[in-house]
């Protein structure tokens, strides 16, 4: 018998290709910040229009900026070096995101234009016609393959690219806490509602007051009414002088019932795989939105599934949701509940004080985790679940903000 090892993964990449990214590869590395954060600026300049399309909050913090260049850079590293992590997974995100969004495949023709430029810009002199028509390469195999994604899904999804979004009523509007608020939207078009997996979210596109339109992802929360979704929203308080954040304190201050908002269909791939296997739910802050609608629906198909939600927030008043996860982990047969607060009310002994600490938390041998909430925090659940023996594989994330590849790079991301 013969031992069989995998065969190593060819290069996309033309020969002289190859070798000039090989060589050149280390100097846009160490230049990516600098070249996203001069395309942004060039290519809204020449194109305002897409500033309806690309989250401006992000724009200002530098945070786009930032995954675009981890992601290029990425994607480059894995052309040339076989033993690179894959990039399947962040380019199927990276896909749903942008078919959340409408985007078409002539729109890659202008980012390229930009893109490249800015790498010309940046680097000056030292960009050779061979390392232009090199990194010109690697950009359109980059787009050429998230264009194919994306048709997949349009496809998939039943819609058009020119046409992402649909109009939804506000039916009602729920305080959930002083900051969060949970809004019932369902179809202002008479259609059905579109098929959703526990886990995914839509793009809602808000016109503001003054002429800006801006989308946002939030997770659908629940779709307890099957004819309804719901989504939760945490108002973005600015810290160290930023302004708060304009669409979240829109739907806030602003959003009634009866007024309507444009969604688009349900996207991502941070999904329930159909198993027996045990669940461990760890979130923190908004995070809890990707809970409920899991617990929802193991609920309402596995009631006989283990389920251990395990949530993170600053205090009891700011952890959103929680009655009504808890009141449906009543219908779990084997459903268990922990908390812990940076801040402890009084008299509170159902919860625990400080960060999270899934340490001494009874775990079972086959157990599936699913953890969503800030970098850091997840960081800490994988590395915590990692140390007690938990396989990478069996370890799933969802990221709220652009910062997708910094989470599949960070340390002990596993696979």
């Amino acid at each position: 018998m013969s031992n069989l090892t995998e065969a190593p993964r060819p290069s996309l990449l033309s020969d002289q290709s190859l070798s000039v990214v090989q060589a050149t590869a280390p100097v846009v590395a160490a230049h990516a910040d600098e070249i996203t954060a001069r395309f942004y600026p060039r290519m809204f300049a020449a194109h305002p229009e897409l500033l309806r399309v690309f989250n401006q909050g992000n724009q200002a913090t530098g945070e786009q900026s930032k995954a675009l260049a981890g992601s290029v850079v990425a994607y480059a590293v894995q052309l040339i070096d076989p033993e690179a992590p894959s990039f399947d997974h962040v380019m199927r995100r990276i896909a749903y995101k942008h078919v959340s969004l409408g985007i078409r495949p002539e729109q890659y023709t202008i980012v390229g234009e930009h893109l490249l430029a800015s790498v010309g810009e940046i680097l000056g002199d030292a960009v050779t016609p061979e390392i232009a028509a090199a990194w010109s390469e690697v950009y359109w195999l980059f787009a050429l393959q998230l264009v194919a994604e994306e048709a997949r899904l349009y496809q998939e999804a039943n819609v058009h690219p020119s046409q992402p979004t649909r109009p939804y009523r506000v039916v009602r509007r729920i305080e959930e806490t002083a900051d969060v608020i949970s809004l019932v939207l369902e179809p202002a078009d008479g259609g059905a509602l579109p098929a959703i997996a526990p886990g995914q979210y839509v793009s809602v596109f808000v016109d503001l007051p003054d002429g800006d339109r801006q989308p946002r992802q939030y997770t659908v929360s629940s779709t307890a009414v099957r004819t309804r979704l719901q989504i939760t929203v945490r108002r973005v308080r600015g810290v160290n002088g930023a302004p708060d954040g304009r669409v979240s304190s829109y739907l806030h201050d602003q959003i009634e019932i009866g007024d309507q908002l444009d969604v688009s269909a349900p996207a991502g791939d941070f999904v329930l795989t159909p198993t027996d296997s045990p669940l461990l739910l760890a979130s923190a802050g908004a995070g809890i939105t990707t809970v409920l609608p899991i617990v929802e629906h193991i609920a309402r198909t596995q009631p006989q599934r283990p389920v251990i939600v395990a949530h993170a927030d600053r205090r009891a008043q700011d952890h959103a949701l929680r009655d009504t996860v808890l009141h449906l982990g009543r219908e779990i047969d084997d459903f268990t509940s922990y908390t812990w607060y940076e801040t402890l009310d009084e008299g509170d002994t159902r919860s625990r004080q400080g960060f999270i600490d899934l340490s001494d938390i009874p775990l079972p041998n086959d157990i599936q985790v699913f953890t969503c909430g800030p970098l850091p925090f997840m960081r800490l659940v994988r590395s915590t679940l990692l140390d007690r023996g938990v396989p990478p594989a069996r370890i799933r994330y969802e990221v709220f903000g652009p910062d997708l590849w910094a989470a599949q790079t960070a340390p002990n991301a596993g696979a």
